[in-house]
């Protein structure tokens, strides 16, 4: 047995913790990049309170899902301010773009030298300015994962920028900023972050630490992910997710994901649909074409059992099989009203470009078994 784990620096949970984001923020120096959403007015607060306390702020304001274009103009728009730190607050993609802003603040060349799959992959020479991670969302985890995924129209998909250097130094998950999330939100980033938890447990590179990470991940999935999505002022509710999606984060950061996220990176970088919904609309498929190619491959091979633990810990019946524990998840989307692909315009013309994509992601890499071209296709077609 081998393996290592790293995360944030230092992880803050609880209700109200986003205000200490101004005390932190003050020891890295007197020059923050905040980093939001669309709506400035939501990091008010922060603005304010880091000007009272006497730190100079630059806004960078993120539309949407990051690109590497927005990116190299965020980089090139706050390098003369010589911010000391990054704070950024928002859901998966805001972070994802403090990250990837904070990295490229402190290494010269272009964001493709470091890009993943379609850039040169070199690594990091320093490590990122420190980033102080303020999720708004429950799904993606990033608060305390060592990438940043960013989107590249010119080649159709969504690619990591990744180094252990750009880990956040700190991350308040604070469950109250979750409480105006709108329902298909809180269904489609919450689906992520069951995602999250269920891949890296049944992925070649689980390890003891994610084990429990995972196992505590799904307990409160299955508990609070309908709450949180029928009543978003559900405080309980709330926090659990909060809670499921930094296990999540935690996890896939040390063991790995698969086939789910590796048709992700593609279909998001191809087609105007959200990260979390296309995760949904495949997770189900994914989770079953895994669970077939397992027993194909050996009756006996020791990852079933995982999907065996996997269907009671969220179906709540110790005997619970593996296809009790899928079915589960396929009601568990249906009932959320999550669309299928077709929805965002993926067709039947379009599957053999995706899975060759999805074929040569990162993710699949630690996927449980090799899977062949016409299983992909059938994942995606069941997936439309």
């Amino acid at each position: 047995m081998r393996f290592e784990f790293a995360s944030a620096t230092r992880i803050v949970f609880g209700e109200g913790c986003a205000q200490q984001a101004v005390e932190i923020a003050r020891t890295f120096g007197a020059r923050i990049l905040l980093v939001c959403g669309r709506d400035p007015r939501r990091a008010g607060f922060l603005v304010d309170a880091l000007g009272q306390s006497g730190v100079a702020v630059a806004l960078c304001s993120v539309h949407g899902e990051p690109t590497i274009e927005f990116v190299r103009q965020a980089v090139a728009e706050h390098a003369a301010f010589q911010p000391r730190a990054v704070v950024a607050i928002g859901g998966g993609s805001v972070l994802d773009a403090g990250k990837a802003i904070s990295a490229l603040l402190a290494n010269a060349g272009d964001v493709l030298r470091y890009l993943e799959v379609i850039g040169e992959g070199q690594a990091l020479p320093n490590p990122a300015l420190p980033v102080v991670a303020i999720p708004t969302t429950a799904g993606t985890g990033s608060e305390v994962t060592r990438n940043a995924v960013l989107g590249s129209a010119e080649h159709g998909v969504k690619a990591s920028l990744r180094s252990p250097g750009m880990l956040p130094a700190v991350a308040l998950v604070d469950p109250r900023l979750t409480l105006d999330l709108p329902a298909p939100l809180t269904a489609s980033t919450g689906l992520d972050a069951l995602t999250q938890v269920l891949e890296p447990y049944v992925c070649a590179r689980a390890n003891p630490l994610t084990d429990l990470y995972c196992e505590e991940g799904m307990r409160q999935v299955a508990r609070w992910l309908r709450k949180a999505v029928t009543d978003g002022q559900d405080l309980p509710a709330r926090t659990g997710m909060a809670l499921a999606s930094l296990l999540g984060g935690l996890a896939l950061a040390n063991a790995g994901l698969g086939v789910v996220h590796a048709f992700a990176a593609p279909v998001g970088g191809a087609f105007p649909a959200p990260h979390g919904a296309v995760c949904a609309a495949i997770l189900p498929h994914g989770l079953r074409a895994n669970l077939e190619a397992l027993r194909r491959s050996d009756a006996a091979h020791p990852m079933l059992a995982r999907f065996t633990r996997m269907a009671a810990l969220l179906t709540g019946i110790d005997a619970a099989q593996p296809e009790q524990g899928i079915a589960w998840v396929e009601g568990l989307v249906k009932d959320l009203g999550i669309p299928g692909l077709a929805r965002y315009g993926v067709t039947e013309q379009h599957l053999p470009p995706l899975a060759e994509k999805a074929l040569r992601t990162s993710s699949m890499k630690a996927n449980p078994v090799l899977l062949d071209v016409p299983t992909m296709l059938a994942i995606l077609r069941a997936s439309l």
